[in-house]
This record gives C-alpha cells, sequence and structure tokens, in this order.
C-alpha cells in the first residue's frame, strides 16, 4: 500500500497508554500480518515510529528488539540500512486458540463489516484511480503464490474497506482481520480453496465497479462464507 493509505495511518496511529510496550509491539506485528509492510519492505524510522505511536524511541526500540529476536524483522546497516520486514517470515508459531464465543464473535462481525464496506464501495463515485488500483489489487491476489497469498488478500479487503470512505470502518476491519488471519495461519492454505476464494474476489471487484450495491455485499457474504466454515471446521 502506498505511503499515504488510510490503512497505514490506521495502524502507524497512537498506541494506547499503560501498555505501550506490548501495544507497540502488536501494533508492528499488524503492519505485517495485513501486508502493510511487505516481506522485505522498511519499516519507518525509530524516530517516526515514536513519533506516530506516541511512545519513546527506547520503547520502540525494545518492541524492534523483540520481534527481530523473534524473526520477524531484521536490521541493515550503511547508508540504505534500516529495519526491515524479514523474507520470509517465519513460520507461524503456536496460536492462542479462540476463547468460547470468540470465533462466532469474530465471523459475524466480519459479515457485518466487511458485506457492508463492500455495499458501500459500490455505492460510491469512484474515480478512475481508485477503480485501477482496485483491480491492481485483484490481479495481484489472483497471481500470488501461498506464501503471499494471505498477505495480498488482506490487501485486496483493506482496499475495499478504504473505498467504502468510512475511515473508523477500516480500522474496525483491519483489527477483525489480525485475528483471523492469526487463526487461518494455524492451518493449511489449501490450493482448490485458492481458487474458489480468487473467482469470488473477481465478483466481488466487478460487482463494485459497476455499482452493484447488493451484488457487491452477497458475492462478498458468499466469499465470507468460505473462510468462515475452514475456521469452525478446524477451530471449532
Amino acid at each position: 500500500m502506498d505511503e499515504g493509505s488510510l490503512v497505514r495511518e490506521l495502524v502507524f496511529r497512537p498506541v494506547r497508554s499503560g501498555n505501550s510496550l506490548e501495544d507497540t509491539v502488536s501494533r508492528l506485528i499488524q503492519t505485517i500480518r495485513l501486508g502493510v509492510v511487505a516481506p522485505g519492505g522498511a519499516l519507518p524510522p525509530e524516530r517516526a515510529l515514536a513519533v506516530r505511536f506516541s511512545v519513546s524511541r527506547d520503547t520502540v526500540r525494545e518492541a524492534i528488539k523483540e520481534l527481530s529476536d523473534a524473526g520477524y524483522l531484521t536490521a541493515r546497516r550503511g547508508r540504505y540500512g534500516g529495519t526491515f520486514v524479514a523474507d520470509p517470515l517465519p513460520a507461524g508459531g503456536e496460536v492462542v486458540p479462540p476463547g468460547p464465543g470468540e470465533l462466532d464473535d469474530l465471523i459475524g462481525l466480519r459479515e457485518v463489516l466487511e458485506g457492508s464496506a463492500s455495499r458501500l464501495a459500490a455505492g460510491r463515485e469512484l474515480g478512475s484511480g481508485a477503480r485501477a488500483e482496485l483491480w491492481t489489487r485483484l490481479t495481484e491476489v489472483q497471481a500470488a503464490s501461498p506464501a503471499d497469498y494471505r498477505r495480498l488478500d488482506s490487501r485486496l479487503h483493506l482496499s475495499i474497506a478504504e473505498l467504502a470512505g468510512v475511515p473508523s470502518l477500516v480500522g474496525l476491519i483491519a483489527d477483525n482481520r489480525t485475528r483471523i488471519n492469526e487463526l487461518l495461519d494455524s492451518f493449511p492454505l489449501l490450493a482448490r480453496n485458492i481458487g474458489h476464494s480468487n473467482r469470488q474476489h473477481e465478483a466481488i471487484v466487478l460487482a463494485i465497479l459497476a455499482g452493484n450495491e447488493a451484488g457487491a455485499e452477497e458475492s462478498m457474504r458468499e466469499h465470507l462464507e468460505g473462510s468462515a466454515a475452514l475456521l469452525r471446521g478446524f477451530l471449532a
């Protein structure tokens, strides 16, 4: 996503007070899980992160060290140095299983948020740039390797959320998507499911571009039902 992306701005917003280190680590992990910074991509400098998160540089430095030790980040020295997202990313560790009722809550909230976002996006008059970016996100996920699929899938869904024109909705979807991705990463990515998802992605995007509000919402809900079935099958 580009530097001015609404998703990027929301992810790099000030953290809550009280647990600044934990919240900074969580926010940095979110940038990785949602593909805001791709594997091999550079994080903003420590000073900039401290300003964006409203924490001290020591807190940022400690959070980066934690994630570097875990294999998610790597440091490079020299003129083009900085902190970069690891490429490849480490294999997912042990995932905290969903608590009682959490899975149904996550799935239900996702349906409400993303179904509404698709309808709102389809109802807006989109400029040529927005339409081209949405199509680019679709073609990227359709061509993605299994290793990149989840990240590019997230970028497509968050691009749709941005097109809805409701900034707070994007933040809610990003938070929901982060936990959903964590759970999805705990079981294998199925090749047949990728093909099926991509056909559904195309139906969603075409409905949005055609201004078909009901069709966009229905296509998104049908798409999310597939993910919900997998989550319940593996985790319920």
